[in-house]
């Protein structure tokens, strides 16, 4: 399906999801990203990535994606996710 349609958003989300499943994170990461530099940027990828980077220890990285995620939810005017990730934030600590 996504041959058919590159550039379906839920479609590369979902292979993001899939491939960090299996554990290729390096490419279910890749896939998170560019998904956070569409036009607009599709806010639950800064999300999923920010988790998935906290699962692997890396909280910094993890950090700054969910505050870049946080900026664009609420560009976009969602708040709801812009609060989910506020809270993972914090229960990442300083």
């Amino acid at each position: 399906m996504l041959a058919d349609d590159p550039g379906d958003v839920f479609l590369r989300y979902s292979l993001a999801m899939e491939l960090d499943k299996e554990g290729d994170h390096d490419a279910s990461l890749t896939t998170f990203a560019e998904l956070t530099r569409d036009d607009p940027p599709y806010v639950p990828a800064f999300f999923m990535a920010g988790q998935q980077l906290a699962r692997l220890g890396r909280f910094e990285e993890a950090r700054t994606i969910l505050r870049n995620g946080i900026q664009a939810a609420k560009l976009q005017g969602d708040t709801h996710a812009a609060g989910e990730m506020s809270e993972f934030l914090a229960s990442l600590g300083p």
